[in-house]
C-alpha cells in the first residue's frame, strides 16, 4: 500500500476541536431518496464551514466515470467544477463543533483512503465517526421510517432492533471505513434509513430528516433540520395528491402496511425468523438484490433530479415481492 498519509493534506490553520464527532456521507454507492445527499444540504446550508483537510481526488476518481462538468462559452473553456473530498468543520445549532468529510465515493484505492481517514481520526482526535445513507426497502411511506442502526460496538447501538439478521451487499467505501475502524479499536457507528422502494429514486427530505434525528442523537449534537421538515410536508402532499389519482398506488401502498404491519409485531415478539402471512422479514438475499437494481436503474441521482424515461411516474411504485 502507498502511503496513506500523502494521500491527503492538513490545513494548518484549521480550528483544534475537542474530541469531535465526524460525519461522513460518501455519494456514488447506494443513497435511496437521496436522504444522504439532502442531509449534507441540511449541514452545510447557509452554515459556516472551515475547512480542516483534503483529499488528492486525482488519485481516488475514475474521471471517465463520473466525468466532473466543464461550462464552455462561445469559443473557449470558461470554468473547471472538479470534484472535491474535504473535512470541514461545522457547529450544530447548540454551537457545538464537530467535522463532516463528505464527497464522491473513492473509485480506487478503498484500503489507502480508509486507512487515511483512520489517520485523520488519530491526528484530529476524533471520538466517533459515524456514517449514513439511505437504502431501498420494501415499506410504505404511511409507517414510521425505519432505519437499520451499525456500530463497532454493540453498546453504540442499544435500543435499536435488528430489521434482518444477515445480508451479503455489494460492499463500499463507508462500511469498509467503519470495519477497519472496529478494527483498530476507534469508535464508529452508521445509519441506514429505509426508504420505500417506489420512491428510491426520488428526493424523499423525509428520509434525510429521520437520518440526521439519529445520529445528532447518537452524537449528542442537535443538527439542523428545518429546511428538511419543510420539503418533507410539502413532499407528503405531493405523494397523496399521486396517490389519490390511481387506484393501483393505493392497492399496492395498502399491501405494503399490511406487510409492513405484520413485520412491526414479529419484530416485537423479538423473532425475526417467524414467516409472516403475506410477507416475510427481507431476508440478506432479497436486500442485496433490491440494492443492486437500484444501482443498476442509476439510483445515485442527485436529489431532486429523476432517471428513467421522462414520462416516468416518479412515484408509481412496482408490486410488491
Amino acid at each position: 500500500m502507498l502511503d496513506p498519509a500523502q494521500l491527503y493534506q492538513v490545513d494548518p490553520s484549521a480550528p483544534r476541536l475537542d474530541e469531535p464527532v465526524l460525519v461522513v456521507v460518501l455519494d456514488g454507492f447506494v443513497d435511496a431518496g437521496s436522504a444522504g445527499a439532502l442531509a449534507v444540504g441540511a449541514l452545510t446550508d447557509e452554515r459556516e464551514t472551515t475547512p480542516v483537510a483534503s483529499f488528492d481526488v486525482d488519485q481516488l476518481i475514475d474521471y471517465r466515470s463520473r466525468r466532473p462538468p466543464l461550462r464552455f462559452e462561445t469559443d473557449h473553456w470558461a470554468d473547471f467544477d472538479p470534484p472535491t473530498l474535504d473535512v470541514v468543520a461545522l457547529t450544530d445549532t447548540g454551537e457545538t463543533s464537530y467535522l463532516l468529510l463528505a464527497g464522491p465515493e473513492p473509485d480506487s484505492q478503498w484500503e489507502r483512503f480508509v486507512a487515511a481517514v483512520g489517520l485523520l481520526v488519530e491526528q484530529l482526535g476524533i471520538r466517533l465517526v459515524v456514517t449514513l445513507q439511505g437504502i431501498p426497502m420494501a415499506v410504505p411511506h404511511t409507517r414510521p421510517i425505519g432505519v437499520t442502526a451499525h456500530a463497532t460496538r454493540s453498546e453504540l447501538v442499544e435500543g435499536h432492533s435488528p430489521w434482518f439478521a444477515s445480508a451479503d451487499v455489494p460492499g463500499s467505501a463507508a462500511a469498509l471505513l467503519e470495519y477497519r475502524l472496529g478494527q483498530a479499536g476507534q469508535d464508529a457507528m452508521g445509519f441506514a434509513v429505509h426508504v420505500p422502494h417506489y420512491l428510491a429514486r426520488s428526493a424523499y427530505p423525509q428520509a434525510a430528516r429521520v437520518l440526521l434525528d439519529h445520529a445528532g442523537l447518537a452524537a449528542g449534537l442537535y443538527l439542523p433540520t428545518e429546511t428538511l421538515t419543510r420539503a418533507a410536508e410539502q413532499a407528503d402532499t405531493e405523494i397523496s395528491e399521486q396517490m389519490a389519482e390511481s387506484d393501483e398506488v393505493t392497492q399496492v401502498v395498502k399491501a405494503l402496511e399490511e406487510q409492513y404491519d405484520q413485520v412491526a409485531a414479529a419484530r416485537e415478539s423479538g423473532d425475526l425468523t417467524d414467516g409472516l402471512d403475506g410477507g416475510e422479514l427481507p431476508s440478506g438475499d432479497e436486500l442485496a438484490a433490491e440494492f443492486e437494481r437500484f444501482l443498476a436503474a442509476g439510483g445515485d441521482d442527485k436529489p431532486g433530479g429523476k432517471s428513467g424515461r421522462d414520462d416516468e411516474p416518479p412515484h408509481e411504485p412496482p408490486a410488491p415481492a
